[in-house]
């Protein structure tokens, strides 16, 4: 068990070691600051569950231009920070520069994908308007019922287990100490003194970063869990049914299926307000799979490896909260819903940043300032408190 941290003994300590957390710890370190990373069971989040897209083009919306500017900046800079961490780690992440195929099997999913890539065309975005044998000459699979498709060739994927597991392992090499257990961000009067574990010990340091995804609602009440479902499945060894992501809206369902080159099929995912709710349901698996077959018949003979529900972190305006908080020397790491995994490195630069340099970096990771006038604000935080006696006394113990 870690005993009290003089405040001297520690920089900085990082809350929640999914992606977010990992990268930050590592950029951290990285930049000469000791740094403590704490998680209970690191990965096991919705990091761990995640398919793995970097796909800000296909996931544009209407009036979500700030979070579209953020995911390309992070896309296009996803290549260097694959090399980087590879190196530093050993281990090969998974990426894959194979484009999304979207696809649509009725008139009515046909009108949507026009639209869709309208918007995305308006925006500037690469697309390409392909016809049904189109689509099924670039994956041959396919059902032939798919009518038309939209090629997004700037939309890749990487492996979220094992960029976790290469995040894990250069953080270490930094000299990032995991403690495994959970905590909260503690106040005495009005300074940040550490943080509190579960067991009762306070690790000391003067800078907090929480970056526990949905669970950061109980000290920012803004951020709330939106449930996801996924499945994984197995491709026959040299057969692969797939060779680049695919993603349709099929009963009025969004859908996608994700090829890993090691022979998994990742099939996902819902999308559900349910609060803090964590249970594989039989419903979702059946409609996951009657959907997935819908578009590639031949799901329906794959091996079914795992089933696997976690929550990931919304914000009202579905901008990640980045950067100081209006507690000082909290940072807040969180809030980044569907797109943990292709924004951890930007992320992670911006919290150094604020951090060691002062400030956020000029660019589109400033519109996440948690401080922002709306609903996202993080005014209303939560952190365990005690007066200066009560200190005094702990520290005397």
């Amino acid at each position: 068990m870690l005993l009290d941290v003089p405040v001297s003994a520690t920089d900085v300590v990082v809350l929640g070691g999914g992606v977010i957390g990992a990268a930050c710890a590592w950029r951290l370190a990285r930049r000469g600051l000791r740094v403590i990373l704490v998680d209970p069971a690191p990965g096991s989040g919705a990091s761990g569950a995640a398919a793995g897209m970097l796909a800000p083009v296909s996931e544009v919306q209407p009036g979500e231009e700030p979070l579209l500017r953020l995911g390309c900046h992070a896309a296009q800079g996803y290549p260097d920070f694959v090399r980087e961490l590879e190196r530093v780690s050993g281990v090969v992440t998974g990426y894959r520069r194979c484009g999304t195929l979207a696809v649509a099997l009725t008139a009515d999913d046909r009108a949507r994908l026009a639209e869709n890539r309208r918007l995305q065309a308006g925006l500037g975005l690469t697309v390409e308007a392909l016809t049904g044998r189109r689509c099924r000459d670039l994956e041959p699979m396919l059902d032939p019922g798919v009518s038309a498709g939209t090629l997004i060739p700037d939309d890749h994927q990487v492996d979220p287990r094992r960029l976790l597991e290469a995040l894990r392992i250069a953080a270490t090499a930094a000299g990032v100490v995991t403690v495994q257990g959970s905590g909260t961000p503690e106040r005495v009067d009005e300074a940040l003194a550490g943080v509190r574990l579960d067991s009762g010990t306070l690790v000391r340091a003067p800078r907090v970063v929480l970056a526990t995804g949905a669970w950061s609602r109980s000290v920012v009440p803004a951020v709330r869990p939106v449930k996801g479902q996924i499945l994984r499945l197995r491709m026959p060894a040299g057969e692969h049914v797939l060779r680049r992501t695919v993603r349709a809206v099929v009963h009025g369902r969004d859908v996608y299926l994700v090829p890993r080159e090691n022979g998994e099929l990742v099939v996902g995912a819902t999308s559900e307000d349910v609060g803090l709710d964590q249970r594989v349901t039989a419903g979702a698996v059946h409609d996951l799979l009657r959907d997935a077959q819908a578009l590639v018949p031949a799901v329906s003979e794959l091996e079914l490896t795992g089933t696997t529900a976690r929550c990931r972190p919304g914000t009202p305006d579905n901008l990640p909260l980045i950067g100081p908080s209006v507690v000082p020397g909290l940072t807040l790491a969180t809030g980044h819903h569907r797109n943990g995994v292709l924004l951890c490195a930007v992320t992670a630069d911006a919290v150094a940043a604020a951090l060691i340099d002062g400030e956020v970096p000029e660019g589109p990771v400033r519109a996440c300032d948690p401080r922002r006038p709306g609903p996202a604000r993080s005014a209303d935080i939560v952190t365990t408190g005690r007066d200066t006696a009560a200190a005094a006394t702990a520290g005397r113990r």
